[in-house]
């Protein structure tokens, strides 16, 4: 009985302490999701591509046959959805509106390298073209839509079965191919040979792409690193470093609101307190009701580390917020911590200095792009 209560205290213990690292390696991947857009990138990317391959399976292929119309039904749905998947790439990529605002902002104190703003392009582009290019193969290699597309416009003098039809017979009977149930075209060895040959093409350019794709992949990863790798470092990090400035300026700015939203209303009822009292309204509770404590200052903390918030509590009005994020806007500090501090010198005191990060305040991981 010892050794079965104390292999059962030992396995309530690995238990817990599995139990624990698993909560913490949790904790671990979710922090690392949170900080890390390319991981976040990456995983849209990916989940872009299944919903793709899911509709596409789900899609219910109806070719109109007839001749003005199945090129453009064809080429109108081998071509619009991948638009439309383009457009919710760039849409879901957080970093392609930090790219267009690098590209629109003003120089200020910081120069735009059109290098980072053409690493940035590039990065954002390759993930959302990854679903077209999903549907697109997918198109191809099926057949359906290039079939549809591309039927009546197949030389007839390639097949046989149509020396004996007028052009008039022979067009009708080409705008009918894809649709194998028409009585005009059903069980017709001229149908199945011209589809055939449609659909091999469209596998054949299929595969072709794919493959094309790949050998690329595979020399750009490959030959990579036979190249001098400091321009390509380089801009890797500065385009880290707009998009992880960026998050921590509307860290910092999220983080100053709930800090001033909290100071106002504290002065507001600091304020009605000390009008109540000026009208006599607690005279009858003086005697009974402690004194409240005095509302801490503007320089004083709430959670009683002031120091730890002196950059944000040193703007402390509507008129030095609106200073703050228009120079920000406008001006940006220059990538350069040993600068003189007048070099933003101007009204309200402002310099490239006010939005150091608080001593305690997590940083966001670096991450590549």
């Amino acid at each position: 009985m010892d050794l079965t209560h104390q292999a059962m205290a030992i396995a309530s213990i690995l238990a817990s302490v599995i139990e624990n690292q698993n909560q913490t390696h949790n904790v671990h991947i979710l922090e690392h999701f949170q900080s890390s857009s390319e991981s976040v990138m990456n995983g849209i990317c990916l989940l872009l591509a299944a919903v793709t391959v899911k509709l596409y399976s789900s899609f219910d292929f109806n070719c109109p046959c007839l001749a003005r119309y199945n090129a453009l039904y064809g080429l109108g749905l081998l071509l619009t959805p991948p638009l439309a998947l383009f457009l919710c790439g760039l849409l879901a990529n957080r970093q392609s509106v930090v790219m267009v605002e690098e590209w629109r902002r003003p120089v200020g104190h910081r120069r735009k390298d059109p290098g980072i703003i053409r690493y940035m392009c590039s990065s954002v582009l390759q993930r959302a073209l990854a679903a077209p290019l999903v549907w697109i193969l997918l198109a191809l290699l099926d057949g359906k839509c290039f079939v549809c597309a591309f039927s009546s416009s197949v030389d007839p003098e390639k097949f046989l079965d149509f020396a004996n039809m007028t052009p008039s017979q022979v067009q009708l009977f080409l705008a009918k191919v894809p649709c194998k149930e028409d009585e005009l075209v059903r069980d017709s060895p001229a149908r199945k040979a011209v589809s055939r040959y449609l659909r091999c093409l469209s596998q054949a350019i299929g595969w072709s792409i794919t493959l094309l794709l790949i050998i690329l992949a595979f020399l750009g990863r490959c030959l990579r690193p036979c190249f001098d790798q400091t321009v390509f470092l380089q801009r890797r990090y500065w385009s880290n470093y707009v998009d992880l400035e960026q998050k921590l300026f509307d860290e910092t700015c999220c983080e100053h609101a709930r800090d001033f939203a909290h100071r106002c209303v504290l002065h507001f009822f600091a304020n009605m307190q000390s009008e109540m009292r000026a009208r006599g309204l607690r005279r009858d509770t003086a005697d009974r009701d402690p004194e409240p404590p005095e509302t801490p200052g503007p320089r004083d903390g709430l959670d009683g580390g002031g120091s730890g918030k002196a950059h944000l509590r040193a703007v402390c009005s509507r008129e030095q917020v609106d200073r703050l994020l228009s120079t920000w806007y406008s001006s940006k500090p220059p990538l350069d911590l040993l600068a003189s501090p007048g070099i933003w010198g101007g009204r309200g005191g402002l310099n490239h200095r006010a939005l150091t990060v608080a001593p305690g305040t997590r940083l966001s991981q670096h991450t590549d792009v």
